[in-house]
């Protein structure tokens, strides 16, 4: 029997590892988990620090144990897996700014942290699937790539050839991390392996302090820190419960194979802004206007942790990516509409944005 036949019914409950357990996709991941009865075996770096996944298991069907682990510690993952049937493997370093070596902060933690958790896979003899939270950086690099698409679309197919440590050294971690996990997998018939890529995600979070690139773009659209325009810089959105969503159902889903690009729509940041405006109103200074490439690439390295080079390779082209894969596993996208106002409302439960009127 192959691994893939052998993939857990849904309708069974199972026991799960979800590695990163209190990260922004995982909470919903967990709470899917935990609502469809199964026994979830979660990793965090300080289980002090995840008692909000203790009161997702409280009232649920499943159970939930949290297990100590580290991504750089080798066998850091062993007593966690034992018992799972299903690995899934969403811990993996998020750092944008901030760092002096990419290569230390980003790179060797993902790569290695993802071959310590398939080498534990390797020594648990129940594990027969294990489903990869990469990304759609994994598939592409910059948004400029799409004029060598034929269809105008990348799919499953693409793979990000054009990053590197020190050209968006954040997508070369994502997609150096999956050529890793494929290759081990590969290398043995026990267990399959599915990836999951999401583009850019949006939606509430369960996670306190969640941080991510998504939140910290609507913070800067309410606070007025963006008022005077925005680039014009597009990507694709996709709500954080689909994603999580698509991570159960290639588990749980026997013919479940290969890689899964979850993508809902392509957005501008002024197209998000007026999203956002027509929910809340005049209340807060969403940008109204886009700001001159010319003028980006003058001031925009002088703002944040973007440089030059990204700014001629992204602003002003427009990516779309093929999504049916997601939609025959089963996937149904809900309206940005309804992504975007329940994400900026909690920003605002939250107090990340100081409410108005």
């Amino acid at each position: 029997m192959s691994a893939a036949s052998s993939a857990p019914a849904a309708s069974a409950p199972a026991t799960v590892l979800v590695t990163g357990a209190t990260g922004y996709i995982a909470g919903w991941l967990v709470k899917y988990l935990l609502d469809a009865g199964h026994n979830v075996h979660a990793t965090v770096r300080n289980p002090a620090r995840a008692t909000h996944l203790q009161k997702l298991a409280d009232g649920s069907k499943g159970t939930l144990t949290l297990f100590k682990a580290d991504l750089l510690t080798p066998g850091s993952f062993d007593e966690a897996m034992q018992g799972c049937s299903v690995v899934m493997h969403t811990a993996s370093p998020f750092v944008l700014d901030g760092f002096t070596d990419a290569y230390e902060a980003l790179v060797r933690p993902a790569v290695e942290g993802t071959r310590n958790v398939l080498e534990a896979v390797q020594r648990t003899e129940s594990v027969k699937r294990v489903v990869l939270t990469s990304s759609a950086a994994s598939v592409h690099g910059d948004n400029k790539e799409i004029l060598h698409k034929a269809g105008g679309r990348f799919d499953e197919s693409d793979w990000n050839t054009t990053s590197s440590v020190d050209h968006n050294p954040y997508q070369y971690s994502k997609v150096a991390a999956e050529r890793e996990a494929w290759k081990m997998q590969k290398g043995q018939s026990r267990w399959d392996l599915v990836t999951i890529n999401p583009v850019m995600v949006y939606g509430p979070s369960l996670t306190p302090a969640s941080h991510s690139a998504s939140i910290d773009t609507l913070v800067q659209m309410g606070d007025g820190r963006l008022r005077t325009g925005v680039p014009d810089l597009s990507f694709g959105v996709v709500d954080v419960r689909e994603v999580a969503r698509a991570h159960v159902l290639a588990a749980f889903t026997p013919a479940a194979s290969g890689r899964y690009i979850l993508y809902n729509k392509t957005l501008s940041m002024l197209k998000i802004a007026g999203i956002l405006r027509t929910r809340f109103g005049g209340r807060y200074p969403f940008p109204r206007m886009q700001i001159p490439k010319f003028m980006v690439w003058l001031v925009g390295p002088l703002m944040g942790p973007v440089t030059r080079d990204f700014i001629t390779r992204n602003v002003g082209y427009t990516v779309q990516f093929d999504n049916r894969h997601s939609q025959e596993l089963g996937i149904r996208y809900r309206p940005v509409e309804e992504t975007f106002g329940e994400h900026f409302q909690q920003i605002l439960d939250d107090g990340l944005v100081k409410k108005r009127g």
